[in-house]
C-alpha cells in the first residue's frame, strides 16, 4: 500500500476547510498543500474508484460539491475520509496525500482528458450502480 515509504514526509498539520472544501496538509519537508475534496474523491485510492487492476478505474463525475463529513486516522500512516456522497473506503496514506498535493495540476489535466475521452461532463451524475462482485464496496 502507498504510504509506507520511509522517505515520505509526514504531516505536521491536517486541517479540513469545509467552506472552501479543501484539506490543508503541512508536511515535515516544509511543503504545504491545499487539496480540494473533489480531487481527493475523484482520485480515491479505493477499489471502488481504482478498480482491482490497470484499466478497471471508474471515472468519477458529479463530485464538485462533495464534502468530507469525517476524517479518521489510520494507524500512523494514513487518514480515511468519509465523503458526503457516502464514499468511505479510501485510505489516504501520507505519500498519497503528498502525491495528490504535489501533482494537482497534472491530475486535474488528466481528469479533464478522461472526461473528454468518455464524452461526459464533470458535473454529470454518476450512473446508478448495479450489483458488484467486489466485497470492498
Amino acid at each position: 500500500m502507498a504510504g509506507l515509504n520511509k522517505d515520505t514526509p509526514t504531516p505536521l498539520s491536517i486541517t479540513l476547510h469545509q467552506q472552501s472544501r479543501v484539506l490543508e496538509v503541512g508536511f515535515s519537508d516544509g511543503s504545504e498543500f491545499r487539496i480540494p475534496f473533489e480531487l481527493m474523491r475523484v482520485y480515491s485510492p479505493s477499489a471502488e474508484v481504482q478498480g482491482h487492476g490497470k484499466g478497471q478505474e471508474v471515472l468519477q463525475t458529479g463530485k464538485r460539491g462533495v464534502d468530507i463529513v469525517a476524517l479518521e486516522p489510520v494507524g500512523n500512516y494514513a487518514v480515511q475520509p468519509t465523503f458526503s456522497d457516502g464514499h468511505s473506503s479510501g485510505i489516504f496514506s501520507w505519500d498519497y496525500l503528498y502525491f495528490l498535493g504535489s501533482k494537482q495540476s497534472e491530475l486535474w489535466a488528466d481528469y479533464d482528458a478522461r472526461l473528454k475521452a468518455a464524452g461526459v461532463e464533470r458535473d454529470a451524475p454518476m450512473p446508478e450502480k448495479g450489483g458488484s462482485a467486489c466485497g470492498s464496496h
